[in-house]
């Protein structure tokens, strides 16, 4: 592993299993801290992605969340996430978004200060930001200005983020994503499968160490929320490779073991995640699409359409031919965050899932 000052990840990133009982309030346990940014997914069935965050507005006891796989605005209504907890998370209701009962979920946390959010005027615009400089994360939430060409807006980072996932949260409009081997001149949709775009862009520059500039799509007069992410040695990469479109696929050097990848064709084509808690050994042939609401697939690990990829020590192996991973001469970027150094023999990390 490359040198690295995060000596344990699993304290800012985790991915955690569980079995939905059907019951209101139930703690969902295991993340190994009190996280701030929350991802959820029923894992058996088709059912919405859960984007929420400790800012977010709360309704009828419930914080507000968003949908990776669509565009519309803010859901409510008394169902989701009651309350950020110390290992984990407790739910408001039985919904089976998150709680069927026998149903199958994963969420993925991310840390950033513990739930704090704190005025940056960086920019020129005010934000409430929740940092955590160590691992690279940051929850950015603003009000819009509605009319000037570009605005910038401090992330709290300290360092430049390398990928930037926003959208607006009040109002029907697209996932807008900035990744580092893209550049402010093209963007991509998270919940589509569209190809890459550069017709007006929504980063306006360069993010620099204290602030990211938006424009166009970022001018209604509405409350946005901002994942940033700087990429952290050892920790975190966001990075790209060129398909080969054989079974023996590019080997994608991260400097460490990862936990988790999420990819991008820059063609038309869907999303991928994976990670070692649902597949926590090689090969690894689940899948989930953030830009879908499908429940989870189980690819060939062998045979003519073999898909599926190896977790190495210092990074990945892709081991398919199919296009939302191995297109010959094709761009496609990734985010990998790393696992826990410190393992069982089955694979499992010693810490709490």
């Amino acid at each position: 592993m490359a040198y690295t000052t995060i000596d344990n990840p699993s304290e800012y990133f985790s991915t955690t299993l569980y079995t939905g009982d059907g019951s209101a309030d139930q703690s969902m346990t295991g993340a190994g801290f009190k996280p701030d940014f929350l991802w959820i997914k029923r894992r058996n069935a088709s059912e919405r992605h859960v984007l929420t965050n400790a800012q977010m507005d709360v309704s009828s006891g419930a914080y507000k969340w968003l949908d990776s796989s669509s565009n519309e605005a803010q859901f409510s209504g008394g169902t989701g996430v009651a309350s950020f907890d110390s290992d984990g998370f407790t739910i408001k209701t039985s919904d089976s978004t998150w709680n069927s009962g026998g149903s199958t979920y994963v969420f993925w946390s991310w840390k950033a200060n513990g739930g704090t959010g704190t005025t940056n005027n960086d920019g020129n615009r005010t934000t409430t930001v929740q940092a955590n400089t160590t691992a690279g994360t940051s929850i950015v939430t603003y009000l819009s200005n509605g009319s000037a060409s570009n605005q910038t807006l401090g992330h709290g980072l300290g360092a430049a983020p390398g990928l930037i996932i926003s959208k607006r949260k009040g109002a029907t409009a697209d996932w807008l994503v900035y990744h580092k081997s893209l550049g402010a001149g093209s963007f991509i949709y998270l919940n589509s499968n569209l190809a890459q775009s550069s017709s007006n862009p929504p980063y306006q520059a360069t993010p620099t160490s204290t602030v990211f500039s938006t424009q166009n799509a970022f001018q209604a007069t509405d409350n946005f929320v901002s994942y940033c992410f700087a990429e952290k040695q050892g920790f975190s990469k966001f990075s790209s490779y060129i398909g080969n479109g054989v079974g023996n696929g590019p080997f994608v050097y991260t400097g460490f073991k990862p936990a988790f990848v999420m990819f991008k064709r820059l063609g038309d084509q869907s999303w991928d995640m994976h990670d070692n808690t649902r597949d926590p050994f090689n090969p690894m042939p689940r899948r989930l699409l953030p830009n879908l609401q499908a429940a989870e697939e189980t690819r060939p690990t062998s045979g003519a359409s073999i898909d599926c990829m190896d977790f190495l020590s210092n990074g990945f192996k892709i081991r398919s031919i199919e296009s939302i991973l191995n297109t010959s001469g094709d761009t496609y970027i990734y985010m990998a965050w790393a696992e826990n150094p410190f393992v069982t023999s089955t694979g499992i990390p010693t810490t709490a899932r």
